[in-house]
């Protein structure tokens, strides 16, 4: 059937992806990827022959309508990430949008998230929370921290190993070095970590323990944190 399948792809463990995803993968007439040789290994490992074709933050602004022209005509379409959901901080969204406006049906598939494990493991309340995504590397940043600040809700970010020292310290000074937070790392990988303590706290452990992996940081709210220190006083 002529639609555009988005079909999420493990975060690490490759005993995480769906049988339906499977499926989907092995129906389509073709599989965009984010990273063709990485998903091509993936695709080794699952006995999957199909044609994959690059679509990244690089060309998606080019491909997403010819693309979506290919479905209109007949064709079917699987979309992935390197890894996780596709549109979650990963190309998807222009492609969707597309589509959308071009009348095409669009399936997403449910599946591995990085963010959704780590802010269930972090023991913070998840009722209710803000996802971030990456904070900007320069222009914006503080403004984007300051808002963070005000959250009364857990907010989750992604960051890089090479920034994480960098973002708790930043955070530490903005939102108090008191406020609870856990970082992840490798979720459900080999070596997957998930500490939790202060801003100020976790800041001291990887200047002393330098990271590596993909990372998730979840932190508290301001209620949270303005009861707890009430509750002290």
């Amino acid at each position: 059937m002529a639609k555009l399948y988005l079909v999420p792809t493990p975060i690490g463990n490759l005993e995480d992806i769906t049988l339906r995803a499977i499926r989907i993968l092995k129906e389509v007439d073709v599989i965009l990827a984010e990273d063709t040789r990485k998903t091509g290994i993936l695709m080794k490992h699952l006995g999957i022959s199909k044609q994959l074709l690059a679509h990244h933050m690089h060309n998606e602004h080019r491909t997403a309508e010819s693309v979506a022209a290919r479905i209109a005509v007949g064709g079917s379409v699987a979309l992935v990430s390197d890894a996780g959901t596709p549109g979650i901080s990963d190309p998807g969204f222009l492609l969707v949008r597309t589509c959308i406006a071009m009348g095409i049906e669009v399936e997403s598939l449910p599946g591995p998230t990085a963010f959704v494990p780590a802010l269930v493991n972090s023991g913070l309340p998840c009722d209710r929370f803000y996802f971030e995504g990456f904070l900007p590397h320069k222009k914006g940043r503080q403004t984007r921290i300051a808002f963070l600040a005000t959250l009364p809700c857990t907010f989750v970010l992604y960051e890089s190993p090479f920034r994480l020292v960098k973002s708790l310290e930043q955070l530490s000074q903005v939102l108090g070095s008191g406020r609870p937070a856990c970082v992840s790392r490798e979720i459900t990988k080999l070596y997957e970590e998930n500490r939790r303590g202060t801003l100020a706290e976790l800041a001291i452990h990887y200047t002393n323990h330098p990271p590596k992996g993909e990372i998730v940081v979840v932190v508290a709210g301001n209620n949270l944190h303005s009861e707890e220190t009430t509750s002290e006083d």
